[in-house]
């Protein structure tokens, strides 16, 4: 039936499942990111008054207990992905973030309950973070399946896309209620209205997930010779431990990345001092960036391979780190912000278009979305919920707001070792080259 569907209309059917995949993803990281975004209120909502430094910690600390569970529904959810279909296991998951999105924006303050709202908000995390452990590994997969052989770059470089279309829409929410908001509103009330926006696409993303066609079971389509199958799922990934471990690390330094660009709004109004209408703007402009970038690296990896797409922006990032970073710092103007961060993003993403294709490509199909959702959710559990708390701290004992390019510069370059590593795997550039075991 999925064959017949797809033969008939094969250009709308590219869209509905983009559009279906990416408003689940949108959805799961614009309520991380607006949560990054509004650390330093919700620290003063859930938490007894104590100095700014200390607020900020407990806030991110509880922002990092999401990160605790998402590997658990990495395996979940992901192994179900490869048992049961695609489909019903990103139904799953969409379902659990919109519980746990609407449980935090109305989750009563500190004030009003006590010691239980910050208990209730690490329950909330929790579940957010389970769901979103088991969102990505079969959202990808479902997103390379559905796609046209041609075009797999292009459209799996919408997960990575998603995110900036949340980011971008987070930040947008955020300059609004920043620019309209009074201090003391934003802290009350504000933060709990960004959240609540995000919970409106709930009904919309269900219904449209519903009427996916599933791509489990259906033959892949790639012209590569196969190895024998593995005697069983253990074996598989053991077989596949090459692309795995590498996967893993490029991810955990793209995961680094990401959330020192998240954290940037934090970073220009607790250490720059800028006033929260310029951090928001800044952070805005850099995730609209972003999106046409991993958009247009997931294109060109399609025609020239995904290699060369992966790596050598990945060069000029390593090398505009420090000076983008040191002009942000030393001018602390709304301009050096936007266009400090937006070059760096735009260098990150175009990598990052290609590099979702390589690894879910590279993944045999019976362990794809497991595999995939597995190596996500540990690098985003081990270095997702650290690096805020790490880049704050090493602010504060330090002294010098350089702190967090010198650990970005450390993680790029393990990401860019890494990413040289990886084997082509682009239809264009991989006609006879033989993948591990199906």
């Amino acid at each position: 039936m999925a064959e017949e569907e797809r033969a008939a209309d094969p250009q709308r059917l590219v869209v509905r499942n983009i559009t279906a995949a990416t408003v689940g993803n949108a959805l799961e990281f614009y309520d991380f990111i607006t949560y990054g975004f509004f650390a330093i209120q919700i620290g003063r909502c859930f938490f007894p008054e104590a100095n700014a430094y200390v607020n900020l910690m407990l806030s991110l600390a509880t922002f990092g207990a999401g990160f605790i569970t998402r590997p658990i529904g990495g395996i979940v959810i992901g192994s179900y992905a490869d048992r049961a279909g695609r489909r019903p296991a990103m139904i799953l998951s969409f379902t659990l973030m919109g519980v746990a999105i609407i449980a935090m924006a109305l989750i009563p303050s500190y004030a009003r309950i006590g010691i239980a709202a910050p208990i209730l908000a690490v329950l909330a995390r929790m579940v957010q973070g389970f769901s979103l452990g088991g969102e990505v590994g079969p959202t990808t997969a479902y997103l390379l399946e559905s796609a046209p052989l041609h075009r797999r770059g292009f459209v799996v470089a919408w997960q990575a896309a998603s995110q900036a279309i949340a980011a971008t829409l987070a930040g947008l929410v955020g300059l609004i209620l920043a620019s309209t908001l009074s201090v003391s509103a934003l802290t009350d009330y504000g933060w709990r209205i960004a959240f609540l926006l995000g919970a409106v696409t709930l009904p919309v993303g269900l219904w449209m997930r519903r009427g996916l066609p599933e791509t489990l079971h259906e033959p892949e389509h790639h012209p590569v010779v196969h190895s024998a199958k593995a005697a069983n799922v253990f074996a598989t990934f053991s077989q596949n431990a090459r692309i795995i471990i590498l996967g893993l690390l490029v991810l955990a330094s793209g995961t680094i990345s990401t959330y020192i660009f998240n954290y940037l709004t934090t970073f220009a109004q607790g250490t720059l001092k800028m006033t929260p209408t310029a951090a928001f703007a800044g952070t805005f402009a850099q995730n609209v960036i972003s999106l046409f970038a991993v958009l247009f690296g997931g294109w060109l990896s399609d025609r020239i391979g995904r290699r060369p797409v992966m790596i050598y922006p990945r060069f000029l990032f390593l090398i505009l780190i420090l000076p983008m970073f040191y002009w942000m710092v030393d001018a602390r103007s709304a301009t050096a912000l936007i266009v400090g961060s937006g070059v760096l993003s735009l260098l990150s993403s175009v990598g990052g278009g290609a590099f979702y294709a390589a690894l879910t490509e590279s993944l045999p199909k019976r362990i794809r979305g497991g595999a995939f959702a597995t190596i996500y959710a540990f690098s985003i559990a081990i270095f997702g919920g650290t690096t805020q708390l790490v880049v704050t701290w090493l602010i504060h004992v330090t002294g010098n707001p350089l702190a967090p390019a010198y650990y970005w510069l450390v993680a790029a370059t393990i990401g860019t070792g890494a990413a040289m590593a990886i084997i082509e795997s682009a239809p264009v550039r991989a006609i006879s080259r033989p993948v591990l075991a199906e």
